[in-house]
């Protein structure tokens, strides 16, 4: 499953264009980080640009900080066209192949990060994500559209036949295992290891970035808490207010708010597309 993640946008006609193209490229979620305008989903362009898509309209999840949306997911990819941090972007194109048996998982989430219209993503906001991209254009004409490039990297996922069995192979480790994880590992190494000051920052520093980062599988997860519960850690999920959810259960939540309505809602006539009914 595909989740397309929106921080601060500005724009109604963008999101509206953005959801349209979720419903056409899907499966994928649709989720807004802090949006700039707090009438965004109410807005006239907004439905406008939607138009055809008001089931979807319903599944939107709002939230106010990125590591919210991030919850649940296996694998992100930021987009920006500046450089960050001195982080390496890819080439979107090349990110594909390897994106796409998650993206077309139906027990995983695959995060597609986009950031403001005009200021893009933060350096903290791309510090969260796995990998980034950027989207290769002309040289005569770099800029490119919020709602297009999030068109282009969901067309460029869509295989057209809803998801996909999963293959044998290790899940992916997901948002709230990553982040009890991290807890587990400053709590021996950072806190139990090296002496406060400028050490103990380097190694919490460190697991921050490359642990936000690494793709991870739920068996290394397993192994690393082997590791540090060896080491003398007793933390638990509990301990962080973190709920670890059942497999599979995100997937039906989401899948139960996408269908909620949908059976009560009349068809349009065979081969009638949103754009031909009337605006």
């Amino acid at each position: 499953m595909k989740r397309v993640i929106l921080c601060r946008p500005e724009g109604p006609r963008n999101v509206g264009t953005i959801l349209r193209a979720a419903e056409n490229f899907g499966p994928a979620e649709l989720w807004i980080v802090s949006p700039a305008r707090p009438s965004l989903l109410v807005h006239p362009d907004f439905e406008q640009m939607s138009h055809g898509a008001e089931v979807a309209r319903d599944a939107i999840v709002v939230v106010d900080d990125l590591r919210e949306a991030l919850a649940g997911v296996h694998h992100s990819i930021g987009f920006t066209g500046r450089v960050r941090g001195r982080r390496k972007r890819e080439d979107w194109r090349r990110l594909v192949p390897a994106c796409l048996p998650i993206g077309s998982s139906a027990d995983q989430r695959l995060a597609l990060v986009f950031g403001n219209e005009v200021t893009g993503l933060t350096s903290a906001e791309t510090d969260l994500c796995n990998e980034l991209a950027h989207m290769r254009t002309s040289a005569e004409h770099t800029s490119l559209n919020l709602g297009m490039c999030v068109g282009i990297a969901l067309a460029d996922l869509f295989t057209g036949t809803k998801v996909h069995v999963r293959e044998p192979g290790g899940s992916m480790l997901d948002g709230e295992g990553r982040e009890f994880l991290k807890a587990r590992l400053r709590e021996v190494f950072a806190e139990g290891v090296v002496r406060p000051g400028t050490a103990q920052q380097d190694v919490e520093e460190m697991i921050e970035r490359v642990f936000s980062r690494a793709a991870l599988l739920n068996k290394d997860a397993r192994a690393w808490h082997l590791i540090l519960k060896t080491l003398g850690s007793d933390m638990s999920p509990r301990d962080l207010d973190l709920t670890l959810h059942e497999k599979g259960g995100r997937r039906r939540e989401a899948m139960a708010r996408r269908g909620r309505g949908g059976a009560a809602d009349a068809e349009g006539p065979e081969g009638t597309s949103p754009d031909q009914e009337k605006e």
